[in-house]
């Protein structure tokens, strides 16, 4: 388990709104390990998780781009069937109540990455997967 930062950003419902973000992280030589895009009528939200949380939050404010900042969670889990379910039932037990949650692997790749964020940070700090 890594303690991370999750960065949630506002977009317009448009193309190139994503791109943008990319294009600012990138020229600024920040790593997205993690992102998550989801649009429902005119807007949309990005929720992603970079290398480098300093230089990311540098190369955002530079890009006049406004950003929540969120304590998130991330774990490496084998990637099999029920890793995650395994996960997940860890942090029920702790009462760890998600605000938001994404996950990735390729396939055939040995390992998968989920990253959370929690109603009760303090919680979820000490939860164990």
């Amino acid at each position: 388990m890594a303690k991370t930062k999750q960065f949630t950003i506002i977009v317009d419902n448009q193309p190139g709104a994503v791109a943008r973000i990319a294009k600012a992280l990138g020229d600024s030589k920040v790593n997205i390990l993690a992102l998550l895009g989801t649009a429902q009528g005119t807007g949309g939200t990005v929720q992603l998780v970079a290398e480098d949380a300093k230089k990311a939050k540098k190369a955002l404010d530079a890009a006049h781009v406004s950003y929540q900042e969120t304590p998130a969670e991330q774990h490496e889990l084998p990637n099999k069937a029920g890793a995650l379910a395994q996960c997940l039932a860890s942090l029920e037990k702790k009462g760890v109540n998600l605000s938001s949650i994404h996950a990735t692997a390729a396939k055939g790749g040995k390992k998968a990455v989920v990253v959370y964020t929690a109603e009760a940070a303090s919680k979820a700090a000490t939860a164990t997967a």
